[in-house]
C-alpha cells in the first residue's frame, strides 16, 4: 500500500513538474543564460522581506502571469554568495513553474544583497532551519497559496532539501538537481574528475592530493585558521570565513536525512547530469533510489554539467575553489 501511494503521488507531481523540470536540465546545460538576456517573462514579480531569528532576507516572489495559483516553489541555493534570482540564471525556472501554475520564493543568501549575516558562517542544519522558518513566514501571508508546497533545490541543496522535507508534514514533492550524498568525498571527486580534465601529470596530481589531504588532515583536527595557514602548505589559502565553513560542513552527509525522507511519503524528482564533474552523480542516483525506492524518480540530463554560475561578475578565489577545500 505504501509503494501504491507514493508512486500515484509521483505521478501526480511529476505531471505538474516536469515542464518546470525541463527547464531545470537546461539551467545545468546553461541554455538558460542566453535566454536570460533580453527576455520578457511570462511572470508576476515582486520582492518581499522575510523576518527571521538571524535576520531579515532580501526574497522574490513570483506568480504566474495571469489566473490562480496551484502552490508554491521553494528554492534552495548551492553554495557560493547566491541572489534571489541567481544573477537572473533562475529566472527561466521560474516562468516554468509560473507555466504550471505555481509560484515560487526564493531569497538571497544571507550577507549578499540586503539579506542580514553571512552565508559562511552557516551550516547545513541552519540553512534547514531558515528554510523553515521562510515557509512558515509564507503560510502566514494570507496572499501565498501554500496549499501545495514543492522544494526545488541544487547542488549544496542537496544537504537541505532532505532535512527540511523530513521535518516538516507540508512538503508535497522535492526536486533535487545535481546533489551530492557526503561532503567530503564530493570533494575528493571533483578534485580528482578536475585534474582528469586538466590532463594533470602524475607529479601534479601527487601534489594536488597530498594538498588535499593535508587540508582534511587539519579539518578532522578542528585547527584554528593560524594552524592552516602554517601548516596546510596551501599555495593559495581560503578566506577565514570559508575555512570556518568548511570545517563547521566537512561532516555534513545526507544518508541520515534520506531515510528520515523514506519515511515520509514524499516524492522526489532527482535530475542529475551525465558530464557533472563536481558531483557523482551515480553515487548520488544509487542513493537515492536505495534510500527512497519507489519515491525517488532519476532523471539523467543528456550533455549535462554542474549548474553553473552567470558569468555577470568576476567569481571570487573563494568561490572558484569552494568544492576543492572539502
Amino acid at each position: 500500500m505504501y509503494a501504491t501511494n507514493v508512486c500515484k503521488k509521483i505521478n501526480r507531481w511529476t505531471r505538474l513538474l516536469i515542464t518546470a523540470g525541463v527547464t531545470a536540465v537546461a539551467l545545468v546545460v546553461g541554455v538558460a543564460i542566453t535566454a536570460v538576456i533580453g527576455n520578457d517573462y511570462r511572470l508576476r514579480q515582486e520582492p518581499v522581506l522575510i523576518p527571521t531569528a538571524q535576520g531579515a532576507l532580501e526574497g522574490v516572489l513570483t506568480r504566474p502571469a495571469s489566473g490562480d495559483t496551484r502552490g508554491l516553489v521553494i528554492i534552495i541555493h548551492g553554495d557560493g554568495p547566491v541572489e534571489a534570482t541567481h544573477d537572473g540564471l533562475y529566472l527561466p525556472w521560474f516562468e516554468a513553474a509560473a507555466d504550471a501554475g505555481f509560484a515560487t520564493l526564493s531569497w538571497s543568501k544571507r550577507g549578499v544583497g540586503t539579506s542580514e549575516g553571512q552565508w559562511l558562517h552557516q551550516s547545513m542544519a541552519d540553512r534547514a532551519a531558515e528554510a523553515s522558518e521562510v515557509i512558515d513566514w509564507a503560510h502566514a501571508q494570507p496572499d501565498i497559496d501554500t496549499t501545495r508546497i514543492v522544494l526545488w533545490g541544487a547542488s549544496q541543496a542537496g544537504w537541505v532539501l532532505p532535512d527540511v522535507a523530513a521535518t516538516r508534514d507540508d512538503i508535497d514533492a522535492v526536486v533535487a538537481v545535481g546533489p551530492a550524498i557526503n561532503w567530503l568525498r564530493q570533494g575528493r571527486y571533483h578534485l580528482l574528475s578536475g585534474l582528469d580534465d586538466t590532463g594533470a601529470t602524475p607529479a601534479e596530481r601527487e601534489r594536488a592530493i597530498a594538498l588535499s589531504d593535508s587540508i582534511r588532515s587539519l579539518i578532522a583536527a578542528d585547527a584554528d585558521y593560524d594552524r592552516y595557514l602554517a601548516e596546510s602548505g596551501d599555495p593559495d589559502p581560503m578566506s577565514e570565513d570559508r575555512w570556518r565553513f568548511a570545517k563547521r560542513n566537512a561532516a555534513s552527509d545526507a544518508t541520515e536525512s534520506l531515510e528520515a525522507l523514506a519515511q515520509a511519503n514524499v516524492p522526489v524528482l532527482l535530475m542529475l547530469g551525465d558530464r557533472d564533474r563536481n558531483v557523482d552523480v551515480d553515487e548520488t542516483a544509487r542513493t537515492y533510489q536505495q534510500l527512497l525506492g519507489d519515491a525517488a524518480r532519476a532523471v539523467r540530463a543528456v550533455r549535462a554539467r554542474h549548474v553553473p554560475r552567470v558569468p555577470r561578475r568576476p567569481v571570487s578565489r573563494d568561490e572558484s575553489r569552494a568544492l576543492s577545500t572539502r
